[in-house]
């Protein structure tokens, strides 16, 4: 990936890699003024960040079971998308800086999530691991109520409460809670931003993490709600047993800043017994951390031909912080922030596809200064270096201006964004396997290739030409006002139900929903008499009222044969008079 992804071990390297996590923290409440440590100047840090540049992400967004989340929204400052049914996204000329960029994901149901990086040239990969909005437990205002995880992490509640716009709340509480673990593998994803902060006198620092608290609080309409200002309360975070004899007395605390994207110190947490114990004026992602000086660091990973290697993962190992690790772009490169003034050992590793032993290693370091390097994995007889290029057209010829190809090799997955049609993923694999499968996706068309089986000709596979001619079976695709295209290619019905037609999808944990009612339907026509009904969390807003326009019925077959349907007009909210305009296509197989 484009920047290094820092481990998650409590020794870690501090924050070694500007993808790395130490927090206890929650990330999904709106900023309040009350959630700023009033001696942070958000305004003088960002001249940390260098120029304004422009740069290209392709992103996958995964739940903790490690599937695709679809429909989550994703945002690189003023550039948005949505993810596909495989949870991609990409993001072309998306504003960030020289030093840092920062990628934001959101879906109902789940805890907001994000990832910072410090950018390079090509296509800046990212993952990110979405928490699900799991109640911990309940309480209610006016009530002082500890709530508990089984690992023992919990929170002390004094019970006064504020709704996001600051007034005061009174009802039920509903608490959700994550505790990350260094020790965890997964924690690295499920972070947000990366170990990198502004302490208390506003200076750079990298972070390795001890553990980190997530907690929100919902009240009983699902509204926001965070401790009321004068109040306060108490966390408590247990230590894996592997970083005890690394852990100080005393440790600071840090929130994560999610508008910025970056921690702030704010306060300060005491060991007693195997837990560290502090307490916040509001929530967010809160994380224990020993802040470092750091530099920032890339890698450039090249083989014996002076070719660039992609995908492959970089871990840098220092004594005193751990490891962290990331992995190398389509350029051969991987970015990130490393603690200054450290001997590091690198090591090359292709873990999915051969052994767990580096192929290739080396001692590089102290730096002092920002620094870029080159290694060159040797010859090895049991390694091969592999290029597969080819073109993806749509089902007409033409070159795909806004796609993806997808290689699968064992359990690892390799892709390319695909603007011009071109496409090249270069990989390194073992001799003990020679097949591959490639998959590509056309946004535009919404289209999609077969599973197509190739066998590597090393060192380079030429596919050739390959076609989208499958269309996605079912779909449903809107745009409400200036907001990003919602398509839906899966849980999509529709058919006739007595004299109204019907159009409707459901997400799969029910939290998204879209319904089209057409009243007296009489075949194909244009019809000024639809309701829509629908929700979905990309937009602060349920729809659910009238449609004023109009919907034109194209075909209307029997069941099992298609509906096919474009509407237009304004969409009047019942509750406010507002009206938005949406449209919208519907290609869906009749079910009744």
């Amino acid at each position: 990936m484009n920047s290094i992804k820092r481990l998650l071990k409590p020794i870690a390297l501090l924050s070694v890699f500007a993808l790395v996590i130490i927090s206890c923290d929650k990330d999904d409440s709106p900023t309040t003024p009350q959630e700023q440590n009033q001696d942070h100047n958000a305004a003088a840090f960002a001249e940390n960040f260098g120029n304004d540049i422009l740069r290209t992400f392709l992103g996958t967004v995964v739940d903790t079971n490690d599937n695709p989340i679809d429909n989550a929204m994703i945002s690189i400052g003023n550039k948005t998308a949505i993810t596909d049914s495989n949870g991609v996204f990409i993001i072309e000329d998306a504003p960030v800086n020289q030093r840092f960029g920062y990628v934001k994901a959101e879906k109902a149901g789940f805890i907001h999530a994000s990832r910072a990086v410090v950018p390079s040239n090509g296509t800046n990969k990212v993952r990110i691991m979405m928490l699900a909005e799991t109640i911990a437990g309940s309480t209610s205002s006016g009530t002082q109520e500890t709530i508990a995880l089984a690992n023992g992490a919990s929170v002390a509640l004094e019970g006064a409460y504020i709704k996001a716009d600051g007034s005061s709340y009174s009802g039920n509480v509903n608490v959700i809670m994550h505790h990350l673990d260094p020790a965890d593998d997964n924690m690295r994803d499920q972070m947000p931003g990366m170990l990198y902060a502004a302490n208390a006198q506003n200076e750079e620092r990298m972070l390795q993490t001890f553990g980190m608290l997530a907690v929100e609080l919902r009240g009983s309409a699902g509204e926001d709600l965070n401790i009321a200002e004068g109040s306060s309360a108490e966390i408590r975070m247990p230590l894996d047993a592997s970083l005890m004899s690394n852990a100080p007395a005393t440790i600071p605390l840090w929130y994560f800043d999610e508008v910025n994207g970056y921690w702030i110190e704010d306060g300060q947490a005491t060991l007693v017994g195997t837990e560290y114990v502090g307490t916040v004026s509001h929530f967010s992602f809160w994380n224990c951390d020993i802040p470092a000086e750091y530099v920032d660091f890339c890698v450039t990973v090249l083989n014996s031909d002076g070719n660039p290697v992609a995908n492959t993962q970089v871990n840098l190992t220092s004594t005193n912080y751990g490891t962290g690790y990331g992995y190398t772009n389509e350029n051969g490169v991987d970015c990130g922030k490393i603690p200054s003034g450290e001997t590091l050992e690198l090591n090359v590793y292709n873990y999915d596809v051969c052994s767990q032993s580096p192929i290739y290693t080396e001692t590089v370091g102290p730096f002092n200064a920002d620094s870029n390097i080159s290694v060159t994995i040797p010859d090895n007889p049991n390694i091969i270096s592999e290029t597969v290029t080819g073109l993806f057209n749509d089902c007409d010829g033409n070159p795909v201006t806004n796609g993806y190809v997808d290689l699968k090799y064992g359990e690892q997955h390799f892709s390319d964004l695909v603007t011009d049609g071109e496409f090249e993923i270069n990989l390194i694999r073992c001799n003990a396997d020679d097949t591959f499968r490639i998959k590509a996706f056309d946004y535009i068309n919404i289209q999609e290739t077969d599973s197509l089986y190739y066998t590597f000709t090393t060192p380079l596979t030429n596919l050739g030409s390959i076609q989208s001619c499958n269309t996605v079976e079912e779909f449903i695709t809107y745009q409400v006002d200036d907001q990003p295209v919602v398509t839906y290619s899966f849980n999509v019905y529709g058919g006739l139900d007595g004299n109204y037609l019907t159009v409707n999808y459901n997400s799969n944990n029910q939290e998204n929903w879209f319904n089209l009612y057409i009243d007296s339907f009489n075949g194909p026509n244009t019809y000024t008499n639809s309701y829509l009904n629908f929700y979905d969390d990309n937009f602060s807003m349920v729809l659910e009222n009238y449609f004023v326009g109009t919907t034109n019925v194209t075909t209307f077959g029997d069941v099992g044969d298609y509906i096919d349907i474009n509407f237009s007009g304004l969409i009047l909210d019942e509750n406010s008079a507002d009206e938005t305009p949406i449209s919208g296509s519907i290609h869906v197989l009749r079910d009744y």
